[in-house]
C-alpha cells in the first residue's frame, strides 16, 4: 500500500467492655459484632496466618466449564507486532543527508544510540567505510557491542540484529538492492522504519509485498 510522506515524528471488628462480674457469678464475655477481620501483617520472614475460605455452594451453571487438555485446541500464537512506516522524500544523492537528520531529530527525540540501525543501498555511510578500514572483526565488534548508531550497507546488513528503529537511505544502487534492503529492515525494526528516498520507486517497491 502507496504511504504517504511524512516527516518523522519522532473492619475492623469491635468488641464490647467486659460485664462486671456480679456476687457469685462470673459475667459472659461478649461476642465480637460479625464482619470480616483483616488478616494479621505478616513478619518479614514468616508467611501471615491462612483464615480457611468457606466452602461456596454452586449451582450447575456456575460451574465453569472444564479447560481442554493437552489434546484440545491450542491457542492461538501471538502476533509479531508491525513496525511503523514512515516516508522522508529525498533524491538518491540526499537520501544519506535525510537518514543522517532523521537520526539526530531521533537521538533529540530521547531514542538511545543503540536502538538505531542505518542501511544504505548504495554507496557505503563514511562511518562504515571508516571503520571497515580497520576490519570487519573491528567494526561487527561495535555492532556486537550495541551503545550506538550501526551503519551497514544493504549487502551486509542481514548480518546485522533487530533494533529498535531502522532507518534506510535509498542513496543509489540497483532496484534490487532497494527491494532487498527495504525488506530486511522491515523484519529488523521493532517500533519504527523510517525511509528516506524517492516515494515512487520506495511505494513500488513497498506495494510489491515488504
Amino acid at each position: 500500500m502507496p504511504l504517504i510522506p511524512e516527516e518523522p515524528q519522532i473492619h475492623e471488628s469491635a468488641q464490647g467492655p467486659r460485664a462486671t462480674p456480679a456476687s457469685g457469678r462470673t459475667a459472659p464475655t461478649p461476642r465480637p459484632v460479625p464482619g470480616p477481620r483483616p488478616a494479621a501483617p505478616s513478619r518479614p520472614g514468616r508467611p501471615g496466618p491462612q483464615r480457611p475460605t468457606p466452602p461456596v455452594q454452586r449451582t450447575p451453571r456456575d460451574v465453569a466449564p472444564a479447560k481442554p487438555g493437552p489434546s484440545g485446541p491450542a491457542a492461538p500464537a501471538t502476533t509479531a507486532a508491525t513496525p511503523q512506516i514512515q516516508l522522508i522524500p529525498a533524491s538518491a544523492e540526499g537520501a544519506l543527508d535525510a537518514a543522517e537528520d532523521a537520526v539526530d531529530l531521533l537521538l533529540d527525540s530521547g531514542r538511545a544510540p543503540g536502538d538505531l540501525l542505518v542501511i544504505t543501498t548504495g554507496a557505503q555511510h563514511p562511518w562504515a567505510e571508516h571503520e571497515l578500514s580497520f576490519g570487519e572483526t573491528s567494526y561487527w565488534a561495535q555492532h556486537d557491542t550495541g551503545d550506538d548508531v550501526f551503519y551497514a550497507d544493504a549487502a551486509v546488513a542481514s548480518r546485522a540484529a533487530s533494533r529498535p528503529v531502522v532507518v534506510v537511505a535509498v542513496n543509489g544502487g540497483p532496484t534490487a538492492a532497494a527491494a532487498t534492503a527495504l525488506s530486511l529492515a522491515h523484519s529488523r525494526a521493532g517500533a519504527l522504519l523510517i525511509v528516506c528516498g524517492d516515494p515512487q520507486q520506495i511505494n513500488s517497491v513497498l506495494g510489491a509485498g515488504v
